[in-house]
């Protein structure tokens, strides 16, 4: 893929709002009924995450562990399907497979971080199978694992950097020689890391030169909200899905 193409994937008018974990604020993150909630709210555009089970099932989940949000306890990598789908999420909503969740709501757009590199194959498998190549962004907080993506799948698929692709380009934009991959459709990332800033004007104009979007992550109030659609912001993902409906309609932007 060139600079010059734009990938279906983020064929939508005005910024993109992404119902992050389906909008994790309800406390039932990542479950059908979260994201059937996001999408009879308006939303095109669901964030989730994708771990392994020990038998190579493909679940959205965000943690490592059923611990934190479930009834359930165990590291997903070490459990089969059999023993997660018996957790419920906020002690009541299923563990879902991510396959579900894609034929469930076949107009949504899926940004799909993958957690552990088990969870990669089996990824790019289904995206193969059901033919989603238009509906996926995948992204991972690893470089490696998201180029590894790239070279598997090629430009069929659309992917976001990982820290290191971020870094490189918030070097970019201060000027410094820096390598950014062209293989991706979009940067995204936190306001700031570490207390460094990264999304400001310059961080936007060296990823629109590039042709990539910026998507921040997670937003949650709607001063920031209106703060970052004026910078000129690509997509915004938030936990609070009414919230950021509603300064999207305020703004005329909501599609």
């Amino acid at each position: 893929m060139t600079t010059a193409t734009r990938h279906p994937y983020l064929d939508h008018p005005g910024p993109l709002a992404f119902a992050h974990r389906g909008g994790a604020a309800d406390g039932v993150e990542n479950t059908e009924a979260q994201f059937r909630r996001a999408v009879e709210t308006g939303y095109r555009y669901l964030e989730t995450d994708v771990h392994a089970t020990a038998d190579g099932r493909l679940v959205a989940f965000h943690d490592a562990t059923l611990d934190r949000v479930t009834d359930g306890a165990g590291r997903i990598a070490d459990l089969p399907w059999a023993r997660v789908r018996q957790a419920r999420v906020g002690g009541r909503e299923p563990v879902p497979l991510f396959e579900e969740l894609l034929d469930a709501f076949p107009e949504a757009r899926w940004n799909v971080d993958v957690k552990a590199e088990p969870a990669l194959r089996p990824l790019l498998e289904l995206i193969e199978r059901t033919n989603a190549w238009d509906r996926v962004c995948v992204g991972s907080f690893s470089e490696a694992r998201v180029m590894r993506a790239q070279r598997l799948a090629g430009p069929r698929l659309a992917t976001s950097f990982g820290t290191r692709g971020v870094l490189n380009l918030r070097l970019r934009s201060w000027g410094l020689p820096a390598a950014v991959r062209r293989s991706a459709v979009a940067a995204q990332v936190p306001v700031a890391q570490s207390g460094v800033p990264v999304v400001d004007h310059r961080f936007l104009r060296a990823a629109h030169a590039l042709g990539l979007q910026v998507h921040v992550w997670t937003i949650n109030d709607p001063d920031s909200m209106h703060r970052l659609l004026d910078l000129g912001v690509d997509g915004i993902m938030t936990d609070h899905i009414d919230t950021l409906r509603k300064v999207m309609e305020e703004r005329g932007v909501w599609v």
